[in-house]
């Protein structure tokens, strides 16, 4: 209930911005019809230009309906098969996803992330803490493929690299959802991760498994063993809710953004920067040639696209 007033405070701010923004332009107007000047038709053309760009965004995010949507997001990258080329790639797309949420004002929060062997990254669990990111990331869901001329190859041949994304909502705690303490199998680790002596020195990492659900979370960024379980049960939670959500959702044979088989043919986009560059949706059609800008986070048109062509 929470969650969804503040939405809803949100949404009324919003439409007050807009209004505002309607009030200054009718004043614009006003005097100019009373006297043309330079400087107020240049704050009109400003105000207009702000007006067209917040009812764009406003526009999909109404598409946003969905039962969780408004919640923060959990993101997991996994690295595919291909060893050092495929853990670059994951922290390639890491980057892409930090880079994306600094841009829109959201933060990153690391939960988990097990290092590459030579470079990058085997896989990471993060949090991305910010108002709709669910709603914009839950698009992302799915296998990325990336096409380039290997750094790590000495012959400079081109490679094809794979990395998974999952997403779900982060959730304190799912109402219809019970879970059990004789169902869960805890462990306990040492950190691999940063953090100093204390993370080496004490099995402060946790990780539990659902027994009935075969769900394995895990947590080992937090100080302190009671902090990373609680921070494991959000994650169950958030996983339980999500997986019943897809069930419900299998049964009307409409499920969307499964994750698939980390290989050929199962990508729901591909990077490439050689032997052209070109970054495409394959499930829109979305595509641009600025592999750049996307790298550095600029994937809300392929979201905007996605949402658009799937509601």
């Amino acid at each position: 209930m929470g969650q969804q007033l503040k939405s809803r405070q949100q949404k009324l701010e919003k439409i007050k911005y807009a209004q505002d923004l309607i009030d200054e332009a009718k004043t614009a107007i006003e005097l100019l019809q009373l006297e043309p000047e330079q400087e107020v038709e240049d704050g009109l053309t400003k105000t207009i230009e702000k007006l067209q760009s917040f009812l764009q965004d406003f526009k999909i995010e109404t598409l946003l309906s969905g039962k969780y949507d408004y919640n923060n997001a959990i993101l997991t990258l996994h690295a595919g098969a291909g060893g050092t080329e495929a853990q670059d790639w994951t922290n390639m797309l890491y980057r892409m996803y930090e880079m994306y949420a600094n841009s829109r004002g959201y933060k990153i929060k690391v939960l988990d992330v097990l290092d590459g062997d030579d470079a990058g990254i085997k896989s990471i669990t993060f949090e991305v803490i910010g108002e709709n990111a669910y709603g914009y990331l839950k698009c992302e869901k799915g296998v990325h493929r990336l096409v380039r001329i290997s750094p790590f190859d000495a012959n400079a041949r081109r490679h094809t690299s794979f990395a998974s994304l999952d997403v779900m909502p982060e959730l304190e705690k799912a109402p219809d959802i019970e879970i059990r303490q004789e169902d869960l199998k805890v462990d306990t680790y040492r950190s691999s991760g940063a953090g100093g002596q204390h993370v080496n020195k004490t099995e402060s990492a946790i990780r539990i498994t659902h027994i009935p659900s075969g769900i394995v979370v895990s947590c080992q960024t937090e100080r302190s063993q009671i902090q990373n379980r609680e921070t494991c049960m959000k994650m169950l939670y958030s996983k339980l809710a999500q997986k019943a959500e897809e069930e419900e959702l299998a049964k009307l044979s409409s499920i969307r953004g499964e994750i698939k088989k980390i290989e050929w043919g199962s990508q729901i986009r591909s990077y490439v920067f050689q032997p052209y560059m070109m970054v495409k949706d394959h499930r829109t059609g979305y595509e641009t040639s600025d592999v750049d800008g996307v790298m550095n986070g600029n994937i809300q048109p392929f979201i905007n696209d996605y949402l658009v062509k799937s509601n």
